[in-house]
């Protein structure tokens, strides 16, 4: 077999591998909530988060080219193959981790960062395209900060609305509401996440001359949304029990707003075609109706440590894909 088609085989493995990994890693994203409240039984939550990942997987492409191409110019890179698999091991490495220790991080953070880092050791500063870079980092620092203001004022509104009725029928309304809003996160977790794998794929089959542009190629979307629905449909019981649990006591008004928040504010990215994190939306969304509902009632504790994980995740995954890079290559 030719040297050059088993390495990109290698990579098409390790990119799979990523995103199934985002599947199960993710998973809490989408239903923490509505299973946290018991809108949905925890199998059925995971079906579903698989089948809505898959379908909104399949059908954008615009994040993929903004991962595969805003970083860094594909074309340019003697080594890219070596650079994408640096970046796809780091990436893994942090993401399994974080899973281990029931942290929700961000896949995309991790992803990200160790590109970066990959391509400053394997090809020199000035193969990194900082203002790509820098824009979507911004989208990676605001989406959060947008979901939590957004998250803040829905609960608030609704309190409001529903301020004279019953808790127990208000309740009751939204747990059965909480089912759509939980198939849309899912959805709106297929259409930016799933993506950055196919961007990753497309990256290295551009840099090996197997492909002439970022244009996503329809069988790269079908492994990609596969392979995601798959990890998903294993579900990370660990980081659904830290974003359903332990940071406020979630009931179904609050899960149906927090939910409706984040999912909004990915699938606006996904239309800007900027990759954010699906992790920072909904733990921010969650945070923003926390503390609507009572700002004491959020274990800040719990928080902290999570945002703490955000801001560590880009540099320690470039690090860890510089190091990765200099002991395989």
């Amino acid at each position: 077999m030719d040297t050059s088609l088993f390495v990109l085989g290698i990579v098409i493995v390790l990119a799979l591998g990523f995103d199934f990994i985002n599947g199960f890693h993710d998973t809490a994203n989408a239903i923490a909530t509505s299973v946290s409240t018991r809108a949905l039984p925890p199998r059925t939550a995971i079906i579903m988060a698989a089948c809505m990942n898959f379908v909104g997987a399949m059908l954008f492409t615009g994040v993929a080219k903004k991962i595969g191409g805003s970083v860094t110019d594909p074309t340019k890179l003697d080594n890219g193959i070596e650079v994408v698999i640096a970046t796809l091991l780091a990436a893994i490495i942090w993401n399994l981790l974080t899973w281990w220790f029931g942290i929700p991080s961000s896949s995309s953070h991790a992803l990200i960062g160790a590109l970066a880092g990959a391509v400053y050791v394997g090809a020199g500063s000035d193969h990194i395209k900082w203002s790509g870079f820098t824009e979507i980092v911004e989208g990676l620092i605001f989406s959060p900060i947008i979901a939590f203001v957004i998250g803040y004022i829905v609960m608030t509104i609704l309190k409001w609305i529903f301020a004279r009725r019953s808790p127990h029928t208000v309740n009751k309304g939204f747990r059965t509401m909480q089912i759509l809003t939980a198939a849309f996160q899912s959805f709106t977790h297929g259409t930016n996440d799933a993506q950055k794998a196919m961007g990753i794929i497309t990256f290295a089959l551009v840099t090996s001359g197997h492909l002439g542009s970022m244009e996503v190629p329809l069988w790269v979307k079908i492994c990609a949304a596969t392979s995601m629905a798959l990890g998903t449909s294993i579900g990370g019981w660990k980081i659904i029990k830290t974003m359903g649990t332990k940071i406020f006591k979630i009931e179904p008004i609050n899960g149906f707003a927090a939910d409706i928040s984040a999912a909004s504010v990915i699938f606006s990215a996904t239309l800007l075609h900027l990759p954010v994190s699906t992790t920072h939306a909904i733990t921010s969304a969650i945070l923003g109706v926390g503390s609507a509902k009572r700002f004491s009632a959020v274990k800040w504790g719990i928080a902290g440590r999570i945002v703490i994980t955000w801001f560590i995740t880009i540099p320690i995954s470039a690090v860890l894909a510089g190091v990765i890079f200099k002991i395989l290559f």
